[in-house]
């Protein structure tokens, strides 16, 4: 079998209107593009979406996972589980498989609806759990990181967001070969997420 190489760009931040999760669309594998319409921002439940990144069959397998257990608690529940308690929850099921070749790094982009509200938290293949207000994964990052870490700031306004999450993808795959094609945009606020038109 071919060797394993992993290419993208994902993103994430929290700002004043609520949470930005933004993606390219490029699948590719050993240096062929495998798809350039691939989804890597998946909806989990109403106030909740994870972005992916790794290997293309570990992404999708473990978001239906975890979109499987949270619909469960919800259920059982009656309530949608808290946006930490998801990390926590996708954070043990990936721990028992550290040091094999399972590789998948999800942020998760959301809204608690109570005092927490928006949260963004980084899950990756070997247990690993953050909690901050700006990530982006993937071979497209440190391009991405150069736009966000001089433009992102708490009081932007909502075009504003828009504005700087496209143009950090864009100059990602202006740059990095594996990254490329469309832009997938969503939007979290206490009132869910929200899809912005996919943009070539």
């Amino acid at each position: 079998p071919f060797p394993l190489s992993h290419g993208t760009t994902t993103l994430g931040f929290i700002f004043q209107g609520g949470v930005i999760a933004a993606a390219d669309t490029r699948a590719s594998a050993n240096g062929l593009v495998c798809c350039a319409t691939t989804q890597k921002i998946c909806p989990v439940h109403s106030h909740l979406v994870v972005t992916c990144s790794g290997s293309g069959a570990d992404c999708m397998m473990w978001r239906r996972i975890l979109a499987r257990e949270t619909r469960l608690y919800q259920l059982r529940h009656r309530r949608c589980l808290s946006i930490c308690g998801t990390a926590k929850l996708l954070s043990f099921m990936l721990h028992p498989f550290k040091g094999t070749e399972v590789c998948v790094a999800f942020t998760l982009c959301g809204w608690d609806n109570n005092i927490d509200g928006p949260k963004l938290i980084y899950v990756c293949s070997d247990g690993a759990r953050l909690q901050g207000d700006l990530f982006s994964v993937g071979s497209g990052s440190p391009y991405a990181y150069g736009i966000l870490d001089r433009e992102q700031r708490w009081n932007l306004s909502k075009e504003e967001a828009f504005s700087l999450a496209r143009e950090a993808v864009f100059r990602a795959t202006h740059r990095d070969a594996y990254s490329g094609n469309n832009l997938d945009l969503f939007h979290i606020t206490d009132q869910g997420w929200r899809k912005t038109e996919r943009i070539d």
